[in-house]
């Protein structure tokens, strides 16, 4: 089945990697972890990545600078789609997709659309950049390669970006989709002499003093509901204008409001227009939070999913914990 994908791949001469809008670690990893590898695997092939804008801490991976963030003309006899579970979040390059001769879609959410000419959708893969590595590694054993030896190819290069796509989306090892075959590629990967410590602090946790602003203003203004179950922060435009933040200064804040004691679903709206609002949502235990995402037209994972919503702060709180309070009744009821 993989091989049948690989082929794909290997037929096309020229190839466009694109990801969804606002590309998250695991998003852009896969993108360079692709791109860099079809260069290496296959130098004769015309191969470029289109992203929006990515965030700078991503800039040690090699092929960044070569981020394209306008759409192009031309035409790629394939599009390769990676983490990206709709057709509209490819953002500027749905365009290039719509060109292309074939497409291939590549992710690991289980609320992917099926939107591409061929898909491999793996959702109990912990991240796209687990999926494209045992993708690529499936071809290694076809030609006879051990594991230790597909590595030694990838190079540190290659593995700094599958290393951080896979921690990035697995919150450094510690989410549920986190397998022992998750920590096994992890193992390899590191054994090529990447700085992993480095790459996990300055890719992950460090914070700049705006982003550790907004931590400390969102902790401040949060508010418990549903016994304290439910915790909330939200910002405004006005907010983030006053900050002078970017979206992407927002990550990780809903991760710090998710570890509080008693809670069980953590919610971040962020205003991207007035009233409407960006809600990244994250769950404890046993909370589908992808269920209320998909709802109101997201989607996600069943332990972080997102939607968009229009209304007022205490609209869009009281619709989303209406449909998390039937959920837990239910969990309760059948417990």
């Amino acid at each position: 089945m993989m091989l049948d994908f690989m082929e794909l791949i290997e037929k096309a001469e020229s190839i466009a990697i694109g990801g969804h809008v606002r590309p998250d670690g695991d998003c852009i990893s896969s993108c360079l972890a692709a791109l860099g590898y079809l260069k290496k695997k296959y130098p004769q092939k015309k191969v470029d990545v289109y992203l929006e804008r990515p965030s700078l801490v991503f800039s040690y991976l090699t092929g960044f600078d070569e981020i394209r963030t306008e759409a192009s003309e031309d035409t790629y006899e394939l599009f390769l789609a990676m983490d990206s579970s709709s057709i509209d979040r490819l953002g500027f390059s749905e365009g290039m997709f719509h060109r292309a001769k074939n497409t291939l879609c590549i992710d690991h959410h289980i609320s992917n659309t099926l939107y591409a000419d061929h898909t491999l959708v793996k959702p109990e893969i912990s991240s796209t950049a687990e999926l494209l590595y045992e993708l690529f590694f499936s071809r290694a054993k076809e030609e006879g390669l051990s594991e230790e030896a597909f590595v030694a190819f990838l190079g540190q290069d290659m593995a700094a970006a599958f290393y951080t796509g896979i921690a990035h989306d697995t919150g450094v090892f510690k989410f549920s989709n986190t397998s022992r075959r998750t920590l096994s590629i992890a193992g390899h990967l590191i054994s090529t002499g990447i700085d992993f410590p480095r790459i996990i602090d300055e890719s992950y946790y460090q914070k700049t003093y705006i982003q550790a602003q907004l931590l400390g203003r969102c902790l401040m203004e949060s508010i418990r509901v549903m016994e304290g179950r439910v915790i909330f922060s939200a910002l405004t435009m006005d907010a983030m204008k006053f900050y002078e933040a970017k979206s992407e200064d927002l990550n990780g804040i809903i991760d710090q409001m998710r570890i509080i004691k008693g809670v069980e679903v953590a919610i971040l709206l962020h205003e991207t227009a007035p009233q409407k609002f960006k809600v990244s949502m994250r769950s404890n235990h046993d909370v589908d939070v992808r269920k209320t995402a998909v709802y109101f037209g997201g989607g996600g994972h069943i332990k972080a999913a997102g939607c968009t919503m229009k209304g007022s702060v205490h609209d869009v709180i009281n619709n989303l914990t209406a449909l998390l309070a039937e959920q837990m009744e239910e969990q309760a009821v059948s417990e």
